[in-house]
Order: C-alpha cells, then structure tokens, then sequence
C-alpha cells in the first residue's frame, strides 16, 4: 500500500486547511535609513591617487610577497643542503665499498654474511609455507621479526667478540 492510498483514507481538509499560510508582511521605515555609513565621516579611509600604479597595494598583498621571497629562500638553502647530503653520502659509500672489499676475506665478515644470507632463506621459506597454508598472521609476523631482533643483538656482540680476534681492516 502507498503512502497516497493511505493518505486518501484519512479524513479530508477543510478549505481552510487547504490554503498556504499567509505570507508575512514587511514593515517599511524611514529609521534603518540613519544606519548607514556617513562618506564624510573621518573613519573612511581613502587611497591615494596613484593606486592602480602601486605594484604593492595592500598589506596582505605585501606581506604574501614577503612570505613567498622567503620561502623561496629556504628552498635554494635546502636544496643545496641536499646536494652537499648527496655528496657526502656518495664519499661514504665509495669508503665502505673499499672497507667491505678489504674485509671480505676476515672470517667474521663472511660468516655474518652466510649467516644472514641462510637466515632469510629460511625465514623466506616458512613465511611462504605459512602464506600457502593461509596460517600467516600478523601475530606470526611480530614473533618472527621479535625472533630476528633478538638474534642481531646476539650477533652483534658475538660479533664484536671476534672481531677482537680477527679485527677488520680500516
């Protein structure tokens, strides 16, 4: 059943009821007059007659343009801060490239190295096993990567032990 079946058996308007409300009338006075602003009063302020020939003409605007010119600024200075970053980063990594190159046949070094290397195979390995078996969670996840944290810690002070033995070329 609709709305306008349900409406029809209900009882009907009155002509009365029928009609819009009546619309409301605005009272006209002389007295809102006295509320506008005087031009002649002191707090109109004017502008002088070379206006439009200002290349600045507001605060606001001045102070956009301040704002901008420093910004600009800042990002010369921080791109130059990157570019030294760049630099320097590129100088470490020839220096550690030559370090890793004169390490590579200490027996600490390679032994970090097939160790990780075996490590995230086998972490690698069970993680797809779990992902096949639709067993990996979130909560596998955090245990593992706890699991991993714990084992660099230990590496890295059986690693400084003997590194103590074999110590690295610099």
């Amino acid at each position: 059943m609709s709305y306008a079946d349900v409406a029809a058996k209900g009882p009907k308007q009155s002509p009365e009821e029928a009609r819009a409300p009546a619309q409301p009338i605005v009272e006209r006075s002389d007295d809102s007059v006295s509320s506008l602003v005087d031009v002649d009063s002191p707090h109109v302020s004017s502008v002088p007659s070379d206006f439009e020939q200002q290349s600045v003409k507001t605060e606001t605007q001045a102070e956009r343009i301040e704002f901008e010119k420093k910004a600009k600024e800042a990002s010369k200075e921080a791109a130059h801060q990157a570019e030294v970053a760049k630099e320097k980063a590129k100088e470490k990594a020839k220096k550690d490239a030559h370090i890793a190159k004169k390490n590579a046949d200490n027996p600490v070094v390679l032994g970090n190295v097939v160790t990780v290397g075996i490590l995230g195979t086998v972490l690698g390995v069970g993680a797809y096993r779990k992902y096949a078996a639709n067993e990996l969670t979130w909560k596998v996840v955090g245990a593992w990567a706890g699991v991993v944290g714990l084992f660099a810690v230990g590496d890295y002070y059986v690693s400084n032990y003997f590194f103590q033995k074999y110590p690295p070329k610099k």
